[in-house]
């Protein structure tokens, strides 16, 4: 078993660090896509939140694994895709083409998180902004934007976990991520269950990090609110021996 584990992991965190950079380009590309469609959602251009709400609808209720083939096996077959350099040089490679169905399924969850972030945020505080005379873009920078994201990152987190989990699927087109390199040791070992054991737990390990990460970007955001409850729940001096 010593054997085996000095065998593995090693050749785990080759697959480790790929995983690591699928889920990073995927997450960085799907959040400014998801805030976007997000914002187009809220429009009040019915054909701008008709698409967004669309595109949500079509990613949300399709399997990520079906996405994944038909960007990898199914665009390639057109000839409009062959014909263009860029497009072809996009979905040729696997890792690229992992990246392009991660990134564009995280979008559609995110931007229902982030709509719903931005729906909770008071109207009275936008009214004020907008009284203040600031601009749209400066009272989303400075008061909607920070409000909805505190809202949001609990269910962001959990979508941040299903992306790690969902590069996994990279290794069915070719991709040598952790669960890509698992198969290949598991054909070379025939230890099936000691390999994808010790995949596991580095997946594990990854999201219970992440999860720190974002427990502690959470408090934070919220260390205003703690302060006025450890404020709030402090003994207060008592007004009749005030002055005594």
């Amino acid at each position: 078993m010593i054997d085996l584990i000095q065998l593995a992991v090693p050749v785990l965190l080759k697959g480790l660090w790929v995983t690591a950079v699928l889920t990073f380009i995927s997450v960085l590309i799907g959040f400014n896509l998801g805030l976007g469609l997000a914002l187009m959602r809220l429009s009040s251009n019915r054909f701008l939140s008709g698409f967004a709400k669309y595109y949500s609808n079509v990613f949300r209720g399709t399997p990520l694994l079906v996405q994944i083939f038909l960007f990898y096996y199914g665009l390639g077959q057109l000839s409009l895709i062959k014909d263009n350099a860029v497009l072809w040089w996009l979905i040729s490679d696997g890792a690229r083409c992992a990246v392009l169905a991660l990134a564009l399924n995280t979008a559609a969850y995110t931007s229902e998180i982030l709509r719903g972030g931005l729906m909770s945020v008071p109207v009275g505080l936008v009214e004020a902004a907008q009284a203040c005379g600031m601009s749209r873009m400066l009272r989303f920078r400075r008061i909607e934007f920070p409000l909805a994201i505190r809202q949001a990152l609990p269910a962001y987190g959990n979508e941040l976990i299903l992306v790690v989990k969902g590069t996994s699927l990279a290794s069915t087109i070719t991709v040598l991520e952790i669960t890509g390199y698992a198969k290949r040791l598991m054909s070379q070992t025939f230890a099936i269950f000691e390999i994808f054991a010790i995949a596991g737990v580095l997946y594990l390990v990854i999201n219970l990090l992440l999860i720190g990460i974002i427990r502690a970007i959470e408090r934070f955001l919220m260390r205003h609110e703690t302060s006025s409850v450890r404020y709030l729940a402090a003994p207060q001096p008592n007004r009749s021996t005030v002055g005594s």
